[in-house]
């Protein structure tokens, strides 16, 4: 078993930045591909970004390209998602999730076992 611990939403003027973490317990973390979704009120659950296990393969939505930065310390069990020049259209409960035993992430959220209970992040124009 796996549990995912989200912290560093909060409330930001647009142009602002935040950094999120996501603590994960359990042995198998460094096995494991890590991903980030947000979900915004009225919509459905989106990705964001996505880490492999090693930490040396990246992957990003278009709208968060060039401006989010997603890594990880195997050592400390945490991921984080650094946001730089937000956007109110990037408010929503941002979520971390993680794949059990497998190297690469996921733009898919079926294909991911274990999720954090997510972390507000509002952007105010």
């Amino acid at each position: 078993q796996v549990q995912l611990a989200e912290s560093g939403g909060g409330l930001v003027q647009a142009g602002g930045s935040l950094r999120l973490s996501c603590e994960a317990s359990g042995r198998t973390f460094s096995s494991s591909a890590m991903g980030w979704f947000r979900q915004a009120p009225g919509k459905e659950r989106e990705f964001v970004t996505a880490i492999s296990s090693s930490g040396g393969t990246t992957y990003y939505a278009d709208s968060v390209k060039g401006r989010f930065t997603i890594s990880r310390d195997n050592a400390k069990n945490t991921v984080y998602l650094q946001m730089n020049s937000l956007k109110p259209e990037d408010t929503a409960v941002y979520y971390c999730a993680a794949i059990f035993a497998r190297t690469f992430g996921s733009r898919y959220s079926r294909d991911y076992d274990y999720w954090g209970q997510g972390t507000q992040v509002t952007v105010s124009s």
